[in-house]
């Protein structure tokens, strides 16, 4: 009687959520508000759809919502609130039922420097930021291949799709899924790509797309023609007024760490932001000093800088930490930016990846998702709450290819639940004493 009580509440608040979350239900929610609260009603509904629609938990939700608007972009704690609102109820309910083992939070050195090996045998620059030590790595049994991923909640979550032999996703993935649930917890992939998504579809995970993610094919990329004239006038003018532009070699970036760390600094300070980790950089000097930096000065004084993340067999490259002094001049970005890629294209390499662009390009005809449509709508209208259209405008000023990005996520583990028995606690899974 106590288990069947335990579990009641949950039960009950999911039934309510699968009302409220059907496409009926939302879109009435939707249309019946005042224009003014719609994006509001469409938050709320965001939030239900999630746990009880897409069945994704609040760790997860957490997790995921502020790595999507965090790809070199910050969540506002008000939009946090909004989305999240139904997901946090249901899971409060479980986690005073359930107390699942904790995973450390980095790998060992042994097996981060294994990882690190197969970098340059790849084709992904952005596998880089296993360098970072903040996620745990998983191998294929042929050693060619491994997961990045790191625990949040009750989900264990996978960076990126696996890197290394394609060959050895399919077996990788159904491990690290085993090994998910084995530990009473959901996988889910993050910022993965099309390729990935036979694998994903084959084992039982669900993608929805999360954004386009700009490459800027640098063989081709040129400064001349009228398209950008604009562009050109703002480096010109950036120049003219004395910033100068420089690419520090591996070995010359620990000399400058202090100043990088003071820019850095100022950057955090500024925009009020904490070091994120997982999916984006942290300034620690070893990662920092792990490749090229890219840095921008006036009068011999850095007031910006990007480090390069570029050991790929592809010729890929991948630009994490941007940061600079605010306010020091409206083109400094555009200068940084425009001379990285001229820089790497004279080096030889063939793309550079700009990152994502949040919510971008989810299409919305009339068989299109009903996530495509409350997140095209929270693209339009939220830009009291993100810059979406500024980022994706910023990207598009560099003519990439767009190539879209998708969180994959696997079925809710059954969840145990804690009973207390006068004697002894005794762990129950769905009736029964393992």
């Amino acid at each position: 009687m106590q288990q069947a009580f335990a579990g009641r509440p949950a039960a009950i608040w999911e039934k309510t959520l699968l009302i409220l979350s059907s496409p009926l239900a939302g879109a009435l929610m939707i249309r019946v508000m005042p224009a003014g609260r719609r994006l509001l009603a469409a938050f709320a509904f965001v939030g239900a759809g999630l746990m009880a629609g897409l069945a994704i938990e609040d760790d997860v939700a957490g997790f995921g919502w502020n790595r999507l608007f965090s790809g070199s972009l910050q969540l506002p704690i008000g939009l946090v609130i909004a989305i999240m609102v139904c997901t946090l109820a249901s899971g409060r309910l479980r986690r005073a039922a359930v107390s699942p083992a904790t995973v450390a939070a980095s790998p060992c050195k042994d097996r981060l420097q294994q990882a690190v090996d197969l970098l340059a045998r790849q084709n992904s620059a952005a596998a880089g930021l296993v360098r970072l030590g903040d996620k745990q790595v998983l191998f294929s049994d042929c050693g060619e291949a491994f997961i990045m991923y790191a625990r949040s909640g009750r989900s264990w979550v996978a960076l990126f799709d696996p890197v290394g032999a394609c060959a050895a996703w399919p077996a990788l993935v159904v491990r690290f899924m085993e090994e998910a649930r084995r530990a009473g917890c959901r996988p889910v992939f993050y910022q993965v790509s099309p390729d990935f998504l036979p694998c994903a579809i084959e084992v039982g995970l669900k993608p929805y797309k999360l954004g386009e993610q700009a490459v800027v094919d640098l063989a081709s990329f040129d400064m001349k023609g009228g398209d950008w004239l604009k562009l050109r006038r703002s480096i010109n003018r950036a120049t003219r007024d004395g910033l100068d532009f420089s690419m520090l070699a591996r070995e010359e970036v620990p000399a400058v760490m202090d100043e990088l760390l003071a820019v850095s600094r100022t950057w955090l300070s500024a925009h009020n932001a904490a070091e994120k980790g997982f999916s984006l950089g942290t300034f620690e000097p070893g990662y920092v000093a792990a490749g090229p930096v890219a840095v921008i000065r006036i009068e011999g004084r850095i007031v910006a800088f990007a480090n390069i993340l570029a050991e790929s067999a592809s010729g890929d490259a991948f630009i994490d930490l941007m940061r600079h002094v605010p306010d020091t001049h409206r083109g400094m970005m555009d200068l940084l930016f425009v001379k990285i890629m001229e820089h790497l294209k004279a080096e030889g390499f063939s793309t550079l990846n700009l990152g994502m662009a949040p919510l971008a390009g989810l299409s919305t005809h009339i068989r299109a998702p009903l996530w495509n449509h409350i997140a095209r709508q929270v693209f339009d209208n939220g830009e009291r709450f993100y810059n979406f259209r500024g980022v994706l405008a910023f990207k598009s000023k560099f003519d990439p290819q767009w190539h879209p990005r998708y969180l994959v996520v696997g079925p809710r583990p059954s969840f145990p639940f804690r009973i207390r028995h006068h004697h002894a606690d005794r762990w129950w899974h769905q009736g029964r004493v393992p």
